[in-house]
């Protein structure tokens, strides 16, 4: 085949296997990036339009929506910014930035939006969903009374029972590689093949499964078409590559408005072709980084329509595009290539920006050139994330990407079931107050006994701490298990898992909010002397703490200790309770930015917290109790389990003034290469890295359109600062920046 001139390798060639093309054909390289060239004239051009776009989108809130179309992936007009400066082309809807009215999660949801925009739903959009069921309407029709209760109170929050699932990635490579011909052929077969098995009622779910996977191959192929490609057959050069593959994401942004609609791990995948396109002559670098360029701009205007709520959960509008850079193969050779220094560069050369979310796989064996590469570019803008590959390449492989922020799974071969997070701090505050809310004065969960004790003793309110996670273990399961059947029943991703292997591996994605308050409360009851303050009901409102305490974050085993057996135990809770599909159960802690909202949700707390304040991130010490310096902070997160345990991820947000690194960039540059080798080896799953003074962001704080480019991690993902609610600024603004290490 003409397409697959010059390509090694055949077993990729008879069935669908990416990773074996890749192995194959994947040029490493371990030079420096003297080789990168700036923006085209075309580049810049369209980069200065969507910036004017962007603007205008920060003070309205929405650039634009369409309320009179279906979303669905082949029912809008193709849609150009700057039609023939474009040489990747491709939009959600008819225009740049308008988003799409997606109404298969829920009426409601899609009324809500509009209507805090200041849009209003068309009539005859309403009338094509009065006799169709929603994901959000098959969710609280099988909700139990436990899970009602659960998520009225905020100890179940940010459940996907009122947005879309997300975190599914699709194999968008195969497009590229294969043609959607070749793969539609290829479900084909799959389908006859599952005859030969017994037509249990989950065969029969699967079969029409594939079925509509047929389909949505199909509404690709047409979609492409709609702008002039013909993707039936592979792609034969760099620019169709990128191309082919960019459709298969856009279908699956035009379909859905999942919460993480990440792209995966195309750079190595991609430089192939760029690789044999440059050796044949045919395009040059400057070609090249223009192709990368505005692939790298149209995932940055990807959109979706967001209630408040839901905003207030996820702050900043983020779309969580994350793409894997970097890694080892299983062999010891790294995947690192030009294209991943060129992905990276597209923060240089279209301007620091959070999306798409740029994650670099980090081993200590990654070439050192590219290391420092990679601490340059955090140094500099803040906007990428480092991940252990050392962890995660012996569970997953070494084609895994990174879904959302921080969870992995094998590209095309799993997918994730989202849940969000059950609140830790709040489950204490409920073993003392015997299952009571201590806001809403609500018993909440039944079979507890209140603690009465002038002074809390730590084995009594141990004992009942374990008491309420096993109770709340079995809630959230329940809950995570009706939201996924609905969502497979009324809003499946079919387009997504069309680029999927028929029969794929599930994980079920738990979370916990609220991880250094529990800590640190258990700590302090057991290490100094903590008294409640009842109200007349007998609930503790706050809390009297009486001595010192050690505190997670200062690389303390006292209170590290704890934090490790929390979550183990939370884990194994939940692993007694079967999950939807066979799904194997994971665990994270990863709070988003709804740290905000969980810390509003929870009342006062033994550490000290008062009622309202919010929550760190993640696994992060709580603002300012991680007093001995960035080292003990970091050694501290590293000690918590991900293996056979938070295998959905241990996010950690670190922020550093550049003084603490170093007074010249380049000592600058190499202390972060050592922090982050040092990090990773103790163990480390993930980091978040900004480096910049609290000042900046006061001023920029105070001075809204100051700084349009100013982009920090928030918490798994990176955010525009001039995006996030004056709330969330200011909760920022108040984390830790260490000034030594």
């Amino acid at each position: 085949m003409e397409a697959w001139k010059d390509f090694k390798g055949e077993s990729w060639k008879q069935t669908i296997d990416v990773k074996q093309f890749i192995l194959d054909n994947y040029t490493e390289y371990k030079g420096d990036e003297s080789f990168l060239v700036g923006p085209t004239e075309k580049t810049k051009r369209l980069n200065d339009k969507y910036s004017k776009m962007s603007k205008i989108e920060i003070e309205k809130g929405i650039y634009d929506v369409d309320t009179k179309t279906v979303s669905g992936i082949n029912n809008y007009k193709p849609g150009y910014l700057i039609k023939e400066d474009e040489v990747i082309v491709g939009f959600q809807t008819d225009e740049p930035l308008k988003r799409i009215t997606n109404a298969f999660g829920g009426m409601r949801m899609a009324k809500q939006a509009l209507e805090a925009y200041g849009y209003e739903l068309d009539d005859e959009f309403k009338k094509r969903f009065e006799y169709r069921k929603t994901h959000n309407e098959g969710v609280f029709d099988a909700y139990t009374t436990d899970i009602r209760k659960a998520r009225h109170a905020g100890l179940l929050t940010g459940l996907p029972d009122a947005y879309g699932r997300g975190r599914i990635i699709g194999d968008y490579r195969r497009v590229a590689l294969y043609g959607i011909d070749f793969l539609i052929e290829e479900k084909k077969k799959d389908l006859i093949d599952l005859e030969k098995e017994a037509l249990t009622e989950e065969m029969i779910r699967l079969r029409e499964e594939v079925s509509e996977q047929i389909k949505a191959l199909g509404e690709i192929k047409d979609m492409a078409k709609s702008y002039g490609f013909d993707i039936s057959k592979p792609a034969s050069n760099a620019k169709e590559a990128t191309q082919w593959l960019y459709f298969g994401y856009l279908a699956a942004i035009k379909e859905n408005n999942g919460a993480a609609m990440s792209l995966g791990r195309t750079s190595t995948f991609l430089d192939i072709y760029f690789e044999r396109d440059l050796k044949n002559g045919t395009i040059t670098e400057t070609d090249a980084q223009e192709i990368i360029d505005q692939f790298i701009m149209k995932l940055r205007m990807a959109r979706h329509l967001r209630t408040p709520d839901y905003n207030e959960l996820f702050a900043g509008d983020p779309t969580w595009v994350t793409e894997s850079i970097g890694g080892m193969t299983e062999d010891g050779k790294s995947l690192v290539t030009k294209n991943s220094y060129r992905y990276l560069h597209t923060l240089y050369n279209l301007g620091s920006a959070p999306e798409p979310n740029l994650t670099i796989l980090w081993s200590d064996n990654l070439p050192e050139n590219f290391k420092k590469y990679c601490a340059k570019v955090s140094i500099d803008t803040d906007a990428i994330q480092y991940e252990s590959d050392e962890l995660m390449r012996p569970i997953h492989g070494c084609d895994y990407a990174i879904a959302c922020c921080v969870s992995a799974m094998t590209v095309g071969k799993q997918m994730q079931f989202f849940g969000a997070r059950c609140n830790l701090a709040k489950t204490l505050l409920y073993a003392i107050n015997g299952g009571y809310d201590e806001i809403k004065k609500e018993l909440v969960v039944d079979g507890l006994d209140k603690i009465l004790d002038e002074y809390l003793d730590y084995d009594t309110v141990r004992k009942a701490y374990s008491k309420a996670m096993k109770k709340i273990a079995k809630t959230y399961v329940d809950a995570m298990n009706i939201i996924h059947f609905m969502h497979d029943k009324y809003a499946y991703e079919r387009g997504q898992m069309a680029l999927h292997d028929t029969k794929v591996d599930r994980l079920m994605a738990f979370g916990i909010a609220g991880f250094s308050v529990a800590i640190d409360s258990l700590s302090a009851i057991k290490f100094a002397k903590v008294k409640p303050i009842r109200d007349e009901n007998g609930i503790a409102v706050d809390f009297e703490v009486e001595g010192e305490f050690p505190k997670y974050g200062n690389d303390d085993d006292r209170a590290d200790e704890l934090g490790k057996e929390l979550l183990e135990e939370f884990y194994n809770d939940l692993k007694e309770h079967p999950a939807y599909r066979g799904a194997k159960h994971t665990l994270s802690v990863l709070t988003i930015t709804s740290n905000v909202m969980y810390g509003k949700k929870t009342g006062s707390t033994p550490d000290g917290r008062k009622a309202g304040i919010a929550f760190a991130p993640g696994a992060n010490p709580m603002h300012g109790r991680d007093s001995s310096g960035a080292l003990a902070s970091l050694n501290s997160v590293a000690k918590m389990p991900y293996t056979n345990c938070c295998e959905d991820g241990i996010s950690n947000t670190f922020s550093i003034v550049p003084s603490a690194l170093g007074h010249s960039k380049d000592e600058q540059i190499q202390n972060l290469v050592n922090v982050l080798d040092g990090y990773f080896e103790k163990g480390a799953h993930h980091i978040n890295v900004n480096v910049l003074n609290r000042e900046l962001l006061i001023d920029a704080m105070n001075n809204p359109g100051k700084y349009p480019t100013l982009t920090i991690r928030v918490s798994g993902y990176a955010v525009l600062f001039d995006k996030l609610s004056l709330e969330h600024k200011k909760e920022v603004i108040a984390r830790t920046f260490h000034e030594k290490m």
